[in-house]
């Protein structure tokens, strides 16, 4: 069968955004075939400014905003101001992050725009929202892990609590912001009609929660770390072994009975304490204990193979290299080429759904500043 064109071939974006969570979103939508035009204030995007490096050009700014043409306006500037105007007014899709309030005043607000498009879908990102008490916060990921519960429940139980090893909240409102997008879009077919959406990342982080939420507003509870295991499970997290650690996961009886076999104490299936998963979690001491003893004079990879051939969902612990470069990342394309005119080739992360019949890959590069400035305003003026 042949090849069919990318989901979102033909749609347009508009990517008044910068950083991380706007950018990744528009990225997502990049890598689909949306044709994402990324506005750049004087400067450039504070990710351009940001390493690691190579050869001058910046990582996180290449991951982030791979797929996407880039035009310089300053909004103060009347001038550019139109130039955006009449962009918008073409456009599907409005991205932007601004500060609450910034793009009305520059009159590129939602109401603006949509008079001029009302088939437009306006979405902004922000910290803390539109509204609410915290609306006009700065916030950048840190702060937003640290207000929304997330590093409180990370790290070990009797340690201080730790950030998540990514930029999470970014990353969540990325994401939400692209699934809201489509949403408004799959309306808009039915309607006609655009819609603005209004984006918090503080929501999106405490969405990404659902097992902290359904503790604290359903039971009551207030969930406190457990370092490197499960809070409601067991056993279910990382233990070490004589070299190494490795993550293992029981989530029912029938498997913990297996488990129990694998680890050569059969006799700890029939042990009282056991006999449920909240009381496992309650005795996980115990169990962690004789799971140590059984795995001290084994490495990680040998302990793993055991569980494995037992049925017993377990992993050895891989570092971001080793995974990037596994042969389960390779075969899920979750990386492709693109050819840039400074790196040469160089793989990007790209977005992980597969839709049959897309072949995945065949994606720009990151722009450089204005690299497609004069094209786009040309284009305006067909």
């Amino acid at each position: 069968m042949a090849a069919r064109t990318k989901p979102l071939s033909g749609l347009q974006v508009l990517d008044f955004t910068r950083v991380l969570a706007g950018p990744y979103a528009s990225a997502l939508m990049a890598d689909l075939g949306a044709e994402v035009i990324k506005v750049e204030g004087p400067g450039g995007d504070e990710y351009r400014h940001v390493g690691p490096f190579r050869e001058g050009e910046s990582a996180l700014f290449q991951a982030a905003n791979r797929g996407k043409r880039s035009i310089l306006l300053d909004l103060k500037d009347p001038a550019d101001r139109k130039v955006a105007i009449a962009l918008a007014s073409r456009a599907d899709v409005v991205i932007e992050n601004f500060r609450p309030g910034v793009m009305a005043r520059l009159g590129l607000g939602p109401d603006e725009l949509r008079r001029r498009n009302p088939r437009l879908v306006y979405a902004s990102i922000s910290g803390f929202g539109q509204t609410g008490p915290n609306h006009a916060r700065p916030a950048y990921d840190i702060v937003l892990q640290a207000m929304s519960g997330m590093m409180a429940l990370t790290g070990d139980a009797d340690g201080p609590p730790m950030m998540v090893g990514e930029a999470i909240a970014d990353v969540a409102g990325g994401l939400f912001a692209a699934w809201g997008i489509m949403a408004a879009l799959f309306e808009r077919e039915r309607t006609g009609e655009g819609r603005v959406i209004d984006l918090a990342l503080f929501d999106a982080l405490a969405s990404m929660m659902p097992t902290a939420a359904a503790r604290v507003l359903v039971c009551g509870q207030d969930p406190s770390r457990v370092g490197s295991r499960h809070a409601l499970s067991a056993p279910f997290g990382v233990y070490p072994a004589g070299k190494g650690h490795f993550a293992v996961a029981v989530l029912n009886d029938r498997l913990f009975i297996r488990f129990a076999q694998a680890i050569g104490r059969p006799e700890l299936a029939a042990d009282p304490r056991f006999a449920t998963d909240a009381e496992r979690r309650l005795h996980e001491p115990v169990l962690a204990e004789a799971i140590t003893s059984w795995a001290s004079d084994r490495d990680a990879a040998e302990v793993v193979a055991a569980l494995t051939e037992a049925g017993i969902p377990a992993a050895p612990l891989s570092t971001a290299r080793e995974a990037w470069s596994s042969g389960q990342v390779v075969s899920r394309g979750l990386a492709s080429p693109v050819d840039h005119p400074i790196l040469g080739q160089v793989a990007l992360p790209e977005q992980p759904v597969h839709f049959s019949d897309v072949p995945r890959g065949n994606r720009r590069p990151a722009p450089a500043l204005d690299e497609h400035g004069a094209q786009i305003r040309a284009e305006l003026e067909k």
